[in-house]
């Protein structure tokens, strides 16, 4: 066997090739990340006269750098192992007691994890499932992006119209933004026409808001304390305008989500409480089932395993969640839970039952959590049906 170790960067990759009798092809040889470079690799472990089948790589799995170089290899042939640099760290400090740190030392390290018999290559994903998982996270990124848009508002609305918090069940609503477009401060909705302000907060609230609440915001502009600064102003209408923009863009992305999620027709649907972008987001976290071979090994992907510490004759009970899995899945996963305990009866009575038992809520929802994982890998191997009321 051949095993060929690859430390990933950004603009150069450091590979190390090595069979299994310990005998050293190439040590130390850098490849840049382009086309070019990828040819150079793949001639360096042609030139070793192994063939495919008989030949390992494996790398780090580090985000967007490894991705071209990872979808290469596979197009390539090659059996591909990807590894959590927590145990390629765990690893090197194992084999040596020195602070050292190196690429080069590090494309050694995973060539030797390779000899291992337990690593394993991944299964090819489907072309869905790949797609998913690209637009599952891109949303993910997209949501907490606005999130951190609305806290901006929050802040501005603070500064510009504090009062007005206290009568309306969220500054981020679509009236108050409607509002703030054209009002941005005060002054301006002291001075505006009562007409005017009531018809812009009842299209804006879909007819929630009438004249009594634009009376009731006018009176409270009008003894406000609030800034009438151009400049926050501005800000505060152009903060609105990304926030819409943003969520415009969402909404586009998550009917192409849901296009896909009905032509793979996954058995987790069959769940109440998981919609189709939970479900987008935890079928392209697992990958392919096949994977994993028991429930914990996709839980402990997840990181949502509880740690375990024991020393002589101490063993800890309460030991937090290792955190350590795919911190996408794990999101996804414990989002469902919360869901899937008030829609279907079967994880209603569990979380009840959990906390009966006196544990804290949300020690409870973990135990929910763990018990949709096992029941999510049932349903993906076995494509069985799920009885919600089980």
């Amino acid at each position: 066997m051949l095993f060929v170790g690859i430390d990933v960067a950004k603009n150069e990759h450091e590979c190390f090739i090595m069979d299994s009798d310990g005998t050293v092809f190439k040590n130390g040889f850098s490849f840049p990340n382009n086309r070019n470079g990828f040819d150079a690799l793949f001639k360096a472990v042609m030139d070793c006269s192994i063939p495919l089948d008989k030949i390992k790589v494996g790398l780090e799995s580090t985000g967007h750098y490894s991705f071209n170089l990872a979808g290469f290899l596979k197009q390539s042939g090659f059996k591909v192992i990807t590894f959590n640099p927590l145990q390629v760290n765990l690893y090197r400090k194992a084999v040596s007691l020195r602070k050292t740190k190196t690429d080069k030392n590090d494309a050694r390290f995973i060539a030797e994890m390779l000899v291992s018999e337990n690593s394993q290559s991944y299964s090819p994903v489907s072309y869905h499932i790949s797609e998913l998982k690209s637009l599952t996270r891109h949303r993910f990124r997209l949501i907490g992006y606005r999130s951190r848009l609305k806290i901006q508002i929050s802040r501005l609305f603070d500064v510009v119209f504090p009062e007005i918090a206290s009568i309306v069940w969220s500054v981020n609503q679509s009236s108050v933004y409607a509002l703030a477009l054209q009002l941005p401060n005060p002054a301006a909705i002291a001075a505006c026409n009562l007409t005017k302000l009531t018809n812009i907060l009842s299209k804006g609230s879909n007819g929630r808001y009438g004249k009594d609440k634009a009376t009731e915001i006018r009176e409270l502009a009008k003894k406000s304390i609030g800034s009438n600064s151009p400049a926050m102003a501005f800000e505060l209408q152009q903060t609105i305008r990304l926030i819409q923009n943003v969520s415009l863009e969402i909404d586009i992305l998550e009917e192409k989500i849901i296009a896909m999620m009905k032509e793979i027709n996954s058995p987790i649907m069959q769940i109440k409480g998981i919609s189709y972008t939970l479900a987008a987001m935890i079928l392209a976290e697992i990958g392919d089932i096949s994977n994993f071979a028991t429930p914990s090994k996709l839980l402990a992907f997840a990181g949502c395993e509880p740690s375990t510490y024991q020393s002589g004759k101490f063993t800890a009970n309460n030991t937090p969640m290792v955190k350590r899995g795919s911190a996408y899945l794990r999101y996804a996963i414990l989002t469902a839970a919360k869901l899937v305990a008030i829609k279907c009866p079967a994880f209603t009575a569990y979380l009840h039952k959990k906390q009966d038992e006196g544990k804290h809520y949300f020690v409870a929802l973990s135990h929910t959590g763990k018990k949709l994982v096992r029941v999510i890998f049932h349903l993906l191997k076995t494509n069985a049906a799920f009885n919600n009321a089980i």
